[in-house]
């Protein structure tokens, strides 16, 4: 007997949520010296025994966690120990019970734009990222099923792409081995020149796609490899703002033609400069000037592509969206002040480029600001977004006051809320990495918002594009018999 329950999409959401909180992790079937390599792939050893501490006093320090790694001890590991050790790794959240869709994550980061695609049901089943701490605090913050989600750092061991010798079949049989079968593939790839006039004529024969001689050497090269082996249904694709005029307009160029030769619809393709909807503004979302490019191409021969442009991200920006003050904690350590030398040094740098008519200078944002961009080299003096702490212009630079009243860098917490991994007042996203590195992560990343915007925008294409992947699959037998 069957028993039908009429009940909304919501209540099957609360549903889904109560799974979640009561399923047991995935990392269960872990013995504990696995349990502790998975740990040591994100945390230093002294976090992991402080941690251990909390729950077992005495009986761990960093000298017993280096030995048990080392296989020269074998520690006692109390239940509370284990479950505390759990507690460490992320959980699954509703779209691993049952997804949507699934995606791949290259050159990902610290995972900005997978928050978006999650965002809107999707699960990860790949990501590649080279970078050891990007990984690090990417394994602290992202789920990354045991068995089904795979993780890779350099995409060229994938893509085959550092041995020209080997011809394309054989990189793409390997593709098609390595990388699970997803719907959508989301990369933040360097921007890098393309050389063409340096592709004989040798290499050039027989190649199957143009893309072969025109993209080699470059890492969107992997990326429209794995798109030719692939054939996910959608892509995104994310740089810098200038990619349109870098060499000269040249690189974009090549991208675009490589994404239609490989049968994929790009949005907004054609749009006029100055008034391109590809290139979005955080600031719409989070209290930053950050201007990105964005791709998005769905398959031809799917046909989900016509009407989508990106001009509809304005009907989702928020009507309140944050402050910078919002994001602001009201107690920071001192240690992130500028110090008087620091800060007289940019002060007299600005000064001396203003009086000559330059722009150049450091960034003093207040509580109702909007900062510059965040960038990679905010670690050395954090000159573009200096916290306002009640310097006054007016009065004498070296006033007792002016002097108390010193700016200060964000804190990596604070550039967490400015990048949108964490909402005004939270302090959930982990970060298992120094301030150092933290800083570059942040600076690289993407503004959460601004691709859960986007997400959304390509959700309802996406779940169709699924759906006409999935009927020809089913149907394939059907025809395949009929041909016998």
């Amino acid at each position: 007997m069957t028993l039908a329950i009429d009940v909304s999409e919501q209540t099957t959401k609360d549903v889904v949520h109560n799974l979640v909180d009561h399923i047991p992790s995935p990392y269960n079937r872990l013995k504990d010296m696995e349990l502790l390599h998975k740990l040591l792939e994100i945390y230093d050893q002294g976090t992991i025994a402080a941690k251990l501490a909390e729950v077992d006093e005495g009986s761990w320090c960093r000298e017993t966690v280096n030995r048990w790694a080392k296989g020269k001890a074998s520690p006692k590991v109390s239940w509370e120990s284990r479950q505390q050790m759990l507690s460490m790794l992320p959980l699954p959240d509703s779209n691993h019970l049952n997804p949507a869709f699934r995606f791949i994550d290259l050159f990902a980061g610290i995972g900005g734009i997978r928050k978006g695609f999650e965002s809107i049901g999707g699960e990860c089943v790949f990501t590649s990222e080279w970078n050891k701490y990007a990984v690090r605090t990417y394994k602290a913050n992202h789920f990354c099923h045991p068995t089904k989600h795979r993780f890779n750092e350099d995409i060229r061991e994938i893509t085959l792409s550092s041995n020209p010798e080997i011809d394309e079949d054989k990189a793409y049989r390997n593709i098609d081995k390595e990388i699970p079968d997803h719907d959508v593939l989301l990369a933040g790839f360097p921007c890098q020149p393309f050389s063409l006039a340096g592709v004989s004529k040798k290499n050039s024969l027989g190649r199957k796609h143009g893309f072969e001689c025109d993209a080699q050497g470059t890492l969107f090269f992997d990326v429209a490899r794995i798109l030719a082996a692939k054939r996910p249904a959608a892509f995104l694709l994310e740089n810098v703002k200038n990619l349109k005029s870098h060499d000269k307009g040249k690189t974009f160029r090549v991208i675009c033609e490589t994404l239609d030769e490989l049968g994929y619809e790009i949005a907004d393709v054609n749009a006029p400069r100055g008034q391109d909807p590809k290139v979005l503004d955080a600031r719409h979302f989070l209290p930053q000037h950050r201007e990105r490019i964005v791709l998005v191409g769905f398959r031809r021969d799917l046909d989900v592509h016509k009407g989508f442009t990106l001009k509809d991200i304005a009907g989702l920006y928020p009507s309140n969206p944050p402050t910078f003050g919002d994001i602001l904690d009201e107690v920071v350590d001192d240690k992130y002040i500028l110090t008087p030398k620091l800060w007289e040094y940019l002060y007299n740098y600005a000064r001396k480029h203003r009086e000559k008519g330059n722009g150049f200078g450091f960034g003093l944002t207040g509580p109702s600001d909007v900062a510059r961009t965040l960038s990679a080299r905010y670690h050395k003096d954090g000159s573009e977004i200096l916290v306002d702490r009640g310097f006054d212009d007016t009065k004498d630079f070296y006033s007792k006051r002016n002097q108390t009243n010193r700016p200060r860098r964000l804190t990596p917490q604070e550039c967490a809320r400015l990048m949108g991994f964490d909402k005004p007042g939270e302090s959930s996203f982990i970060i298992p990495v120094s301030d150092t590195q933290a800083y570059r992560q942040f600076g690289n990343s993407v503004v959460v918002p601004v691709f859960e915007a986007v997400a959304q925008l390509m959700k309802d294409r996406i779940l169709l594009a699924k759906k006409e992947l999935d009927l020809k699959e089913d149907q394939a037998p059907i025809q395949a018999k009929l041909a016998f």
